[in-house]
């Protein structure tokens, strides 16, 4: 398994503060504990709650993201996220984890949440295999162990399969059927004769489509009505 990280975004703007919850929801390493826009009440929430990470904007009032850094707890990690880039360097002495300039997409978050996750991972077992599996890339013996909540989708290319992730994409000698039938049934569904998809990244749906992290994929007659049922059950 994974351990959690436990976050909070400190943040006064409320369209910034939906982008990082987007943002939270696609990362299976992150978990988002609150949100607040005042950095005044982030000091009562850290004295109630075991927190790890600190999505924390700089330019605030009552508190500046700077002040609030050197008051809490030096062991809670800061990635201080701001339109203000002249802040840079003063963050870094304060040990930030890192310093994302808005507006930034996915990438730039994954890049810099991507810092915690060594220190998160913990040893799998037998019994959790289901949680990766190992893709043959460049020969028989050449294998690399991807988390199952990492894929985005799998895309079927004839005979090869391109596995899209968070960070990056895999070309392996396969099928879309086989990797398919390996995955966990409760977390992908297919879509189209050539396109399965991770159902907690889709973004949003159409009659015909399937957003996932930017990208449109079609969502073919066939496989509508089971696409449909299996995600009812989160429809508010």
């Amino acid at each position: 398994m994974i351990e959690k990280i436990k976050c909070i975004i400190v943040d006064d703007e409320p369209p910034a503060i939906r982008l990082l919850e987007k943002h939270i929801a696609k990362v299976s390493f992150l978990e988002l504990i609150t949100t607040t826009t005042n950095s005044l009440a982030v000091l009562e929430i850290l004295e109630k709650q075991n927190v790890d990470l600190l999505f924390l904007d700089i330019q605030m009032p009552n508190l500046t993201g700077i002040q609030l850094s050197k008051i809490i707890d030096s062991k809670i990690k800061i990635i201080f996220t701001t339109a203000y880039p002249q802040f840079a360097l003063e963050s870094y002495d304060l040990n930030a984890i890192d310093y994302v300039l808005k507006p930034f997409d996915f990438e730039r978050f994954y890049k810099a949440v991507s810092k915690l996750k060594p220190h998160t991972e913990v040893k799998h077992t037998e019994s959790s295999a289901t949680n990766y599996v190992f893709i043959k890339t460049d020969g028989k013996n050449n294998l690399e162990k991807v988390y199952v909540d990492d894929i985005l989708y799998i895309e079927g290319l004839k005979n090869y399969v391109a596995i899209h992730l968070t960070n990056k994409q895999i070309i392996t000698y396969n099928t879309l059927k086989h990797i398919y039938e390996t995955l966990p049934n409760h977390k992908f569904i297919q879509i189209h004769k050539s396109y399965v998809v991770s159902i907690a990244h889709i973004d949003k749906t159409s009659s015909t489509t399937v957003q996932i992290y930017g990208n449109e994929l079609p969502l073919g007659n066939t496989y509508k009505t089971d696409f449909f049922k299996k995600i009812d059950k989160n429809i508010l």
